[in-house]
């Protein structure tokens, strides 16, 4: 027989499960920093996976250098997330993973169907310890042109922040 103290001890536990799993779907895992609007004043946009995935999910299936076979990545393409956020941004694209390595890329180049912000790998949240949970990754089957060292070096990992600069 349950006692009213067990009751409640069940249901304190099953609420901060819940807000725990509602905290994960909101947690920050990328940051996007620039002047978005135009006015000169640098903006802040933090996004959770399910902010991303809001601005439309894709997926595509490639092999990579990094790992074994074909994998399926999903995420939002770099080029619609810039799009959504500074459309008309022609300056410099600043990547940057949670080690500090750093590479930057012209926003040109950002092609609508190239580099995927992927936050699933083979249907699964990628961790710290797998490359996530965020990786740009291109479709590199698709084309000679996304097998390139210019391209191997934008492939970011652990990614953690982009800044738009000009």
């Amino acid at each position: 027989m349950f006692t009213s103290e067990t009751v409640r001890t069940a249901a304190l536990l099953l609420a901060l499960s819940a807000s725990g799993a509602l905290a994960q779907e909101k947690e920050t895992i990328l940051i996007v920093q620039g002047d978005f609007d135009g006015d000169g004043v640098a903006d802040e946009r933090r996004f959770s996976r399910d902010e991303l995935a809001a601005l439309g999910e894709e997926s595509f299936s490639t092999s990579t250098i990094w790992t074994e076979g074909a994998q399926e990545f999903a995420g939002v393409r770099l080029h619609r997330l810039l799009e959504a956020l500074a459309p008309d941004h022609e300056g410099q694209v600043d990547l940057v993973a949670v080690n500090d390595y750093q590479v930057s890329m012209p926003s040109a180049e950002a092609e609508p169907n190239g580099a995927l912000l992927a936050y699933l790998r083979n249907g699964e949240q990628m961790t710290l310890r797998d490359k996530g949970p965020v990786w740009l990754v291109y479709p590199y089957d698709a084309s000679d042109l996304y097998r390139t060292e210019v391209v191997y070096s934008r492939s970011v990992w652990q990614l953690s922040k982009i800044t738009l600069s000009n």
